[in-house]
């Protein structure tokens, strides 16, 4: 599995397709995060950021290999291993983006309430960041592999598809990514570091429910 990964990765890496979602992320935290304001209201806008880029991050790597040498590496160790590394190479590009994202605010942003009134202890709030990233990640990972092959083949609709499924982890208030991200912009007003664990626990299932289910559709369907 350990070459499956770094053959993943690699590709990754070579095409440079990673550069579009990770220059968009850049972007969304030099528009929304500002130095100076309230560490944890920014690292709820950080966070929420991740699932998108995430989700665009599963789609690439889901989708790059050329066909012929997609075939030769099912063939040799199986199609549902080969979609398990790429899934987990996007997850691990992501994880990288949230965790200097998280640092970066953190370095950046006031330790305070949102009144200034409270100070918020920086390693707890990196801590809460990095949780609430993590859940973040991993929703968008669940969106982008329900979006992507082998559940949708078609570039088109795997768009159309994951642009609404994307807000909607977003904004339902059942979401675990939405409930991590309000968490954090909740507690900045009174300066209270929450630890979005059970958000992070739901996601968990969430996502290891997905790229089973679309590992074990890949090996049906390829």
């Amino acid at each position: 599995m350990t070459a499956l990964l770094r053959y993943q990765a690699d590709l990754l890496v070579r095409s440079q397709r990673w550069l579009a979602p990770v220059l968009l992320y850049a972007a969304f935290l030099g528009i929304g995060v500002q130095s100076g304001q309230p560490v944890l209201d920014s690292l709820g806008y950080a966070a929420a950021g991740l699932l998108p880029v995430t989700a665009w991050l599963v789609q690439l790597c889901a989708g790059q290999e050329p066909p012929a040498a997609r075939t030769v590496a099912a063939a040799a160790v199986g199609a549902a291993r080969v979609h398990l590394a790429a899934l987990l190479a996007a997850l691990g590009c992501a994880g990288l983006l949230g965790a200097a994202g998280t640092l970066l605010v953190v370095l950046i942003s006031k330790p305070a309430s949102t009144d200034n009134a409270v100070r918020v202890p920086p390693p707890a709030a990196g801590l809460a960041g990095l949780l609430a990233a993590a859940c973040c990640v991993l929703l968008g990972a669940v969106v982008g592999a329900l979006c992507t092959r082998p559940v949708l083949h078609r570039r088109g609709w795997s768009v159309l598809a994951t642009v609404p499924a994307a807000l909607l982890a977003l904004v339902t208030s059942g979401s675990p990514a939405h409930h991590a991200v309000t968490e954090l912009v909740t507690g900045s007003r009174t300066g209270t570091v929450h630890l979005p664990v059970l958000p992070l626990l739901a996601a968990t299932a969430l996502a290891a429910a997905a790229v089973a289910f679309t590992c074990r559709l890949t090996s049906l369907r390829g």
